[in-house]
């Protein structure tokens, strides 16, 4: 048997889609790894990844949009907590897992937001040539 990091649990019922690798694209192209057959998922409509044990996702800019417990998957990477509903065009999926079993210690890791990253700094900051203090300027 192979090993299992997680499932998709169909809300209203149907079968548990296994999440059999760490790093998974979902949508409804056959090439992907996790295939909904849905009129309103896009071709290749998010990425579903394993970080620090935690799973997250990523919209791949699909036309219908993912969401995370209602709230909507934009410039972010958006951790899925244990027991959270992931909201894929219009068809929700309850994710189960442990993140114990997935290699987690601590805390969960941060969101990240893509655009407050790079937007949110200058670009002499992210050099790491910014505004830090030197000795003596004080």
């Amino acid at each position: 048997m192979s090993q299992k990091f997680g499932e998709l649990i169909p809300v209203g019922g149907g079968d548990p889609i296994p999440l059999l690798k760490k790093t998974l694209l979902v949508g409804r192209r056959e090439s992907n790894d996790v295939v909904l057959r849905f009129a309103n998922v896009s071709s290749n409509h998010c990425q579903l990844y394993i970080k620090q044990g935690y799973w997250f996702v990523e919209d791949q800019n699909s036309r219908n949009g993912t969401k995370v417990n209602g709230k909507r998957v934009r410039d972010t990477d958006k951790r899925i907590d244990p027991g959270n509903t992931i909201s894929i065009a219009k068809h929700e999926y309850e994710l189960h897992y442990d993140p114990i079993e997935l290699g987690a210690t601590g805390p969960p890791p941060a969101e990240v937001n893509v655009a407050e990253e790079i937007l949110g700094k200058s670009l002499l900051e992210r050099a790491g040539i910014g505004t830090s203090r030197r000795r003596g300027e004080d």
